[in-house]
């Protein structure tokens, strides 16, 4: 084969002239996609062996460039490899040095594939690893969550709707709402790892290849399922980026919204949290302040990843089969993304570690705002044989009774509860203690105690 001058580009060849100066500078992506040289390395590799069985290149010269590659994964990890930007990536990069390393049997590496078939290749092996990643963090974002319900089971406080007052609840079953939403992120990134787990190396540039390639075998190599089934939707397709994204943007809202329940009633005006020196910030001016700065950035990341979803989908919106240069950018924006969450999922698990309820706040917040009222209409339903509807007419009845003697429904009268229902007995005050309340939500799922408790275990005993 011709020899191929390290100081010249792959395509030299064919195209004369040097490609411009600024083509060059925003045309090029190595200082993104050098990220993926581990995998690129992995890659190679198994498609060498799969070369070398399937007869296509020799024993010695397989072995040359498992030699080659293996080296270069030494220089780049040991932060001793310089990357060239003309060489515009990091499969171009690789094999430019491996030209170097081992001479003219380098050329041979490119054989029955494409970059193409490499890139999807090394993207779907290290979206992989982030997967995972993200899902060990998960597990430790659950586990501090699962500690702190443990330890306020017994703790009342107002569950809001509309951000009033609505209804009593325990502090733990608040919290257990959050294992629900980081368990379905959970889910969520587990079942991309199905929907990636095809091989797309070999589809070539996007035809596939005359030579006899074995793709089962490099399939199983990798780690994938199977091979892709079509190759001009292997190279265009970037499902499975979008797929990622998603469960980013999802799980950063679900961050988000916990952030800002957070910020809200570590406020003055709730006062129902307080959070550790660790995690809070001063002012430069107002010497009093201890402002939530770790969880306003929390909140103000996820527009960001939403964005970069957003960017991904309209750069897919308009592209005909199969590949263009505007796919170049979806790895730029799918590690931006997977380096937010990261640094988010961390932060937010240290947060979790350094905050405590006020729990004398909180019962006197669930005691305010008439937030029995249900549980009296219930009582009517069950102990009067009436239907909930007149139940609720005059349950309001008894609101607007309190209202207007400034109490508080535990401190009405009997005498002035037998005004809305002459049928009252004493224990019907039972109704409007706090912790009964709580206690009466027995329907699966709801913040009994007893559910709580067993919640946690359902979780603590999870695989």
């Amino acid at each position: 084969m011709p020899k191929n001058k390290n100081n010249k580009t792959i395509w030299s060849a064919r195209i004369n002239d040097n490609t411009s100066s600024l083509f060059q500078k925003i045309g090029n992506s190595i200082n993104i996609d050098k990220r993926l040289y581990n995998e690129d390395i992995e890659g190679s590799i198994a498609h060498v062996e799969m070369l070398f069985k399937q007869k296509i290149i020799s024993f010695k010269i397989k072995n040359k460039i498992i030699f080659g590659l293996n080296k270069i994964k030494k220089e780049i990890s040991g932060k001793k490899f310089e990357f060239h930007e003309k060489y515009e990536d990091i499969h171009i990069n690789i094999e430019k040095r491996l030209f170097q390393i081992i001479g003219e049997e380098a050329g041979y590496i490119h054989t029955g594939r494409s970059r193409n078939d490499q890139v999807i290749t090394d993207f779907k092996i290290w979206i992989k690893g982030a997967t995972k990643e993200i899902n060990f963090l998960l597990d430790k974002i659950i586990n501090s969550t699962l500690k702190l319900a443990e330890k306020n089971i017994e703790t009342i406080m107002p569950g809001f709707t509309h951000l009033k007052n609505a209804q009593a609840v325990s502090f733990a079953h608040y919290l257990m709402a959050y294992v629900e939403m980081f368990n379905r992120d959970r889910k969520r990134f587990t079942n991309n790892l199905e929907n990636l787990n095809e091989n797309p190396l070999g589809v070539a540039a996007l035809t596939g290849t005359s030579f006899n390639i074995d793709r089962t075998y490099t399939s199983k190599k990798l780690g994938f399922t199977k091979p892709t089934n079509n190759s001009i939707d292997t190279v265009s397709d970037r499902d499975f980026v979008l797929d990622f994204l998603y469960s980013v943007s999802v799980c950063s809202m679900h961050i988000s919204r916990i952030a800002e329940e957070l910020i809200i009633w570590n406020s003055e005006a709730f006062n129902l949290i307080n959070l550790s020196d660790k995690i809070v910030t001063g002012s430069s001016i107002m010497p009093q302040k201890k402002n939530p700065d770790l969880l306003e950035y929390l909140r103000g990341k996820t527009g960001i990843n939403y964005g970069n979803l957003f960017s991904m989908l309209t750069i897919l919106k308009g592209l005909p089969l199969s590949y263009f240069k505007d796919l170049q950018d979806d790895k730029e924006i799918i590690f931006k993304s997977n380096d937010i969450l990261i640094n988010c999922l961390k932060i937010f698990d240290e947060i979790l570690k350094n905050f405590t309820p006020n729990k004398k706040r909180m019962l006197e917040l669930a005691d305010s705002g008439y937030i029995t009222a249900t549980d009296f209409a219930d009582y009517l339903v069950k102990n009067h044989t009436m239907s909930f509807r007149k139940a609720y007419h005059k349950t309001a009845a008894l609101v607007n009774l309190a209202e207007k003697k400034r109490k508080n429904l535990n401190q009405l009268t009997m005498d002035e509860l037998k005004k809305i229902e002459p049928k009252l007995s004493i224990n019907a005050l039972k109704v409007f203690d706090l912790k009964n309340s709580v206690n009466s939500k027995k329907s699966y799922g709801g913040t009994s105690f007893d559910n709580i408790k067993k919640m946690i275990m359902k979780y603590k005993k999870r695989k």
